[in-house]
């Protein structure tokens, strides 16, 4: 019976990732595990999140006072700031963030040998994980300042 099982029972799909900034496909055991308050609580990452192609038209409105640039980038900002769960990210983006690189990839190989299933205790949505001040001052600059220098 065993051997029959074998043969024809289900394959169990191998578990994958992609970094969600790059979309690059990362291999078992690479990238990094960081928090959204890690993600949120950084200049580089907003500067190219407001300023890749499907947002840079947002960022030109709000830089001109057109308000609905500046309400759609405060979508942007939350849709990214209530993000639930960690966020494993490729090398090519590691720089972005000022976190200890050691720890966020030791808490990747976890999240790896537990299929995506690990979590660092300071998990969520970074107004839950953040102080309001610290949640605020990424927020403003989030909203009303990342992109500045590439659209003027």
């Amino acid at each position: 019976m065993a051997l029959l099982e074998s043969i024809f029972g289900k394959k169990k799909k191998e578990f994958r990732a992609t970094c969600p900034i790059t979309k690059e496909p990362l291999e078992k055991g690479f990238g990094y595990l960081l928090t959204t308050a890690q993600i949120v609580a950084s200049k580089k990452y907003w500067d190219l999140i407001m300023t890749e192609p499907e947002t840079l038209s947002y960022t030109v409105s709000h830089f001109k006072n057109q308000t609905s640039g500046t309400q759609m980038r405060s979508m942007i900002f939350e849709k990214y700031a209530s993000i639930q769960k960690p966020w494993i990210v490729s090398d090519s983006v590691i720089n972005y963030f000022d976190v200890d690189k050691s720890a966020a990839k030791e808490n990747a190989k976890k999240w790896w040998a537990l299929e995506g299933n690990y979590s660092p205790t300071d998990i969520g949505a970074a107004d839950h994980t953040l102080d309001a001040a610290t949640f605020q001052t990424w927020k403003n600059y989030a909203i009303l300042e990342a992109g500045r220098d590439k659209v003027r």
